[in-house]
Formats: structure tokens, sequence, C-alpha cells
């Protein structure tokens, strides 16, 4: 087992991954920004180390700042969260050239998982069901528009090189594709220095599901069952679920079936996500994600498996601590993520906390870094909290969740509390009986 694991991130996923270590015996060095001098995980780990100023790239995208924090303070492993450098194939390369353990899967599955049109391929080749599309990108206007007459209108123009919505378009007809194309090109380029898109057809109802899978170096590979994240605001995760309301018993072993067969062909090692578009009774696969999760806390709560525990073991070479037989899921839980935005506008509220309250009692979990004091900066993210209710079923979790967000007091900054307090009191909600379209439905009537 690792002696000391140097975290590569910051905010509450710092935090969490800080926790998990100290409770396995492991000492923990924390790297920031001079923006970041004041934040909880830099007061609590046992060493800390400045990569840098404020912005992104100059300290949590730094590489050899961070591998250089990693050497002088003797770490074993690093670990790097989520964001940032999590899936960044280099890095991990870099780590492991230097005789340290990336705590993650390897650099070649992070590639290949990485480019959107390589991972279907490779989702394919085990007998993955995947969208209908393209295989390679597309480049040529003529041939985009021959490949969307057989696959059928409308179609969904999509970054290889990216995510969270970016470098997305759709096409409703030929008369558009072009411009549309175009358009997906130019944000692909801008957002991910690759203008590499691929076509897909495009769903008009589907959930957005996806399975977490853990495997390990001697051949083992688990799932711990699925969540929904249908709640979406431009293409970003609002609120998620666990197990999905919208699947039986019998799709729901379908999808853990496929899932872990999947990661067993392709020899993929330690945490990863799969995920799926849900429409009428099919799985499309769409993309994996080959870090920790945001969500993870809900699966944790319905499996009563630590993952991030899971991930440091596995990486430090230890086996699975359990099978598949093992797992097994209890009750509902909900996850709310807070942002440090207007819960109408979502303009980005950053600023200092005057007060924090953070709810509490049975099945009520809060992963947050804030502090009354504490300054959120305005170079990061806005996630500052992430409310997280377990309960024995599903309608008693929502009145739990009520509970916790009437509860939760965040000053001196807007949030996105009230938003979630609207949310869970919509019946369509509270019937489960929503898709990845249905948030931005609601927001447009100005709810």
């Amino acid at each position: 087992m690792f002696d000391k694991v140097l975290i590569a991130n910051r905010g509450e996923i710092a935090l969490r991954i800080h926790r998990a270590c100290r409770e396995m015996g492991i000492k923990t060095v924390a790297v920031h920004s001079t923006a970041d001098e004041q934040a909880m995980h830099v007061r609590l780990a046992d060493e800390s180390v400045c990569i840098g100023p404020p912005p992104a790239r100059d300290s949590y995208l730094n590489m050899p700042a961070i591998v250089s924090a990693a050497m002088i303070t003797g770490a074993d492993a690093i670990h790097p969260g989520y964001g940032f450098l999590s899936e960044n194939a280099k890095f991990a390369e870099i780590v492991e050239e230097h005789g340290l353990t990336f705590i993650g899967p390897s650099p070649e599955h992070i590639r290949m998982m990485g480019d959107k049109v390589e991972a279907k391929k490779a989702m394919r080749a085990v007998k993955v069901p995947c969208v209908p599309g393209t295989e390679d990108a597309v480049t040529d206007v003529e041939a985009a528009k021959a490949i969307a007459e057989e696959i059928g209108y409308p179609v969904l123009i999509k970054a290889a090189g990216g995510g969270g919505g970016k470098g997305m378009k759709v096409a409703n007809a030929s008369s558009e594709l072009a411009d549309m194309m175009a358009l997906a090109k130019r944000e692909a380029l801008a957002n991910f220095g690759n203008d590499a898109v691929y076509m897909e057809k495009y769903l008009s109802h589907p959930r957005h599901i996806e399975l977490q899978i853990l495997a390990d170096t001697h051949g083992n590979v688990v799932h711990l069952g699925e969540r929904d994240c249908s709640l979406q605001r431009r293409h970003q995760k609002v609120l998620e679920e666990a197990p999905s309301p919208a699947l039986n018993a019998k799709e729901r072993k379908r999808l853990g079936d496929i899932g872990c067969a999947a990661i067993k062909q392709l020899g993929y090692r330690n945490a990863g996500t799969l995920e799926f578009l849900y429409q009428d009774g099919e799985f499309y696969f769409i993309e994996m994600n080959t870090r920790l999760q945001v969500e993870h806390p809900i699966t944790e709560a319905i499996s009563d498996i630590d993952i991030v525990r899971e991930m440091i073991r596995i990486a430090s070479g230890a086996p699975l601590s359990f099978r598949q037989d093992d797992v097994k899921f209890m009750g509902h839980a909900i996850e709310c993520r807070i942002n440090a935005e207007s819960a109408t506008t979502f303009k980005p509220s950053p600023g200092t906390v005057t007060e924090y309250h953070a709810p509490g009692g049975l099945g009520v979990r809060v992963d947050s870094a804030l502090y009354a004091g504490y300054r959120v900066p305005p170079h990061y993210d806005s996630l500052v909290a992430k409310l997280i209710v377990h309960a024995s079923t599903r309608n008693e979790c929502l009145m739990r969740l009520r509970r916790a967000l009437e509860e939760f007091v965040i000053g001196g900054i807007e949030t996105t509390i009230p938003l979630h307090a609207r949310l869970v009191a919509e019946q369509d909600f509270i019937n489960g009986d929503y898709d990845i379209r249905w948030l931005e439905r609601f927001a447009a009537k100005g709810a």
C-alpha cells in the first residue's frame, strides 16, 4: 500500500480523496494555486505545495509543477480526482515515467476512451450497442448528407475529442447540415484543439444512464449499478439518482452484464463509467469516463462501497475487496450539485461565504470544502457542494431531500439550492418521468 498520495485537484473532491487516504493510514500532499491557499484540503493535508497562480493552466494543469511536487514530498502516487488532468493520457504517462503510480486507468485506455470515435469503435468490437452513426470522423459535407439520409434526420454532430456539450449541434434537415457541421467543427477546434467531428442519430426523448465499473489487475470486474443523470442543463448534470426510476430488474441486469463483459475484454483497470442513452427499452453507448465521477457518492450510498478506497487499492496492486455477488443494493439515493451561481440566470457568484450550515441527520451526506469566511474564487468550476441523500425508498428519499434542502444555508453568495428545491417539488420529477431535455424545458418556462 502507498505511504503518501499527492492529490492533484482542489475543492470538495480533493477533500474527499484526502479523507479516504487518512482512513487507510495514508499521508496526503495537497497542491494548490495562490487563490486556494486557505482551502480546506490544504489545511487538512499532511503537506501542501503551491504550484502556481490562480489560472488553472498555470497551476492545476501544470504537469511539471505537479510531478515536481510529488517528487520533492516523496509521494508514491498521484490521484487526479475529476476534471483538470484526470483524463489526460500524457499526464498519466509522465507520472509513471517518474516512478510514481497514477491512481486511475492506463494511459492507453484514457487515450482510447478520450476520443469518442475510437471509443465507439472499441465498444462495437466488444459487442456493446451504440447509437447508429459514423465509425470515423466526418470531414466531407456530401458524405455527411448521405450518412444522414441513411440513419435518418434529425442527426447529432459531435466533437470527437471533447464533451460537455461543446462542439455539439443538431441538424433537423439536409438544408441545415452544412451550417451545423461548420459550427460544430469551429467549436471543437476552439475548445479541444481538434476539429474532428462525427455524426449519430439524434434520439428524441432518451434518458442518460451510466454504469459504474471497477476492475483490478487480477482480472476481476464488477459493476456497482447504474445512475440516472438525465437532469441536465446545457449537457451539464444538475441532479443524479441511483438506481434509475426508469429501469426494471431485467434491464438493470442486462446493462450490468453488457458493461462488465466489455470492460473485461478491453483489459481495463481501476474505476470507470460507461455512459448510455436509454430509449424505448434499448441502451446505446455514448462515451466512457476514465475517472472518478462527480456523482459517485450516490453509488456509494446504495452499495456501501467506498469507490475512492477501491481505486487506491487497485492502483497499489491489490485485488478488489469484494465480488459481484457481494454487492447488495440498498434503497435509493439522490445527489444535488450545488453551484455558486444564480438559481435563475445561472450567472456565476464567486465571493466570501458569510454563513455556512450543512444539513444533517440520518441518510444525509454533504461533500463540500466550504466554511464560513472562505472566499469562493472566480477562476474555477462553480461546484461548491454536493448534497447526497439516501433512504430505503425513492419516496422517502425525496421527503428527506426536501428537508435537507430547507436546512442547507450558504450565505454571502448565490447558489442553486433554490433551483433544487423547485425541481424536487415538480410532479414530473416526483413521478420519475423525465428525460435529458426535461430540465431545459423546465427552465424555459421560467419556473
